[in-house]
């Protein structure tokens, strides 16, 4: 049996990966949310050096729980605690995104990527590497809007979400984009994000605006999130970590 301290030195040995962007006023998000506020309360001639910071949950790179869009939903506070350190798995469709920014990914795609990769495990977290990341952190360019306001981002494809929900029974997904559904498909679902109402509805997480996951492979590692423990939250940024096995 592998003692809690092997489980640790073998950790120690991987690499780790921010998959969060660094945040601050002038931070990319959604446009009906206020910015970042921070303020100096006491400063180091005060004798310590106290920070004020009135942000929104959902900012920067954040975790949705389901009560974000569903009533009755779980509150931050209510996802156990071990499902927040889960095998991940990184699916790459960075090349379609770049030929075309409106890309769903679909349960083809994931098909494929199993193909490909073998099997995704229960209880894993999934991620959509689009290498939106890399625009971070010119607010223009993350939203890339076009003439008419119309938002032209990646996003999931509902038959990939029931796919990994219902076939593979993920505990969470994540993107790099501010939503989970495509920036196109929301003036054609009546201004409705159809794909994070379902997503969330079935009772499973998301972490969104992620980065970096160019450094992850597309399977072996794990990824660790953390947040303050709020009461009653719907939503918080966090810092998520991705443990690399090293070559």
């Amino acid at each position: 049996m592998t003692s809690l301290r092997d489980a640790y030195t073998a950790f120690k040995s991987a690499k780790l990966v921010n998959l969060t962007h660094k945040i601050n006023e002038t931070s990319p998000r959604f446009p009906a949310l206020p910015a970042l506020e921070k303020k100096d309360i006491f400063t180091l001639k005060d004798g310590f050096h106290v920070q004020q910071f009135t942000v929104v949950g959902q900012y920067g790179t954040h975790i949705d729980p389901p009560i974000h869009f569903v009533e009755g939903g779980k509150y931050l506070d209510e996802i156990p605690l071990e499902d927040l350190f889960l095998p991940l798995y990184v699916i790459d469709k960075s090349a379609e995104v770049a030929d075309n920014p409106d890309y769903q990914i679909s349960k083809a795609d994931i098909l494929a990527f199993e193909a490909e990769h073998g099997v995704i495990e229960p209880g894993a977290f999934v991620a959509f590497r689009s290498d939106w990341h890399k625009r971070w952190p010119d607010t223009a360019a993350f939203r890339n809007l076009d003439e008419n306001d119309v938002q032209h981002t990646p996003g999931w494809g509902h038959d990939a979400l029931e796919y990994l929900i219902h076939n593979r029974q993920v505990k969470a997904v994540g993107h790099e984009t501010l939503d989970t559904d495509s920036g196109a498909s929301v003036p054609e679902n009546g201004g409705a994000l159809v794909e994070e109402y379902y997503l969330l509805e079935q009772g499973i997480y998301q972490v969104e605006v992620l980065a970096n996951l160019d450094q992850v492979p597309a399977t072996g590692s794990f990824i660790a999130i953390a947040y303050p423990n709020w009461e009653g939250a719907t939503g918080s940024p966090v810092r998520a970590v991705a443990y690399v096995p090293q070559d």
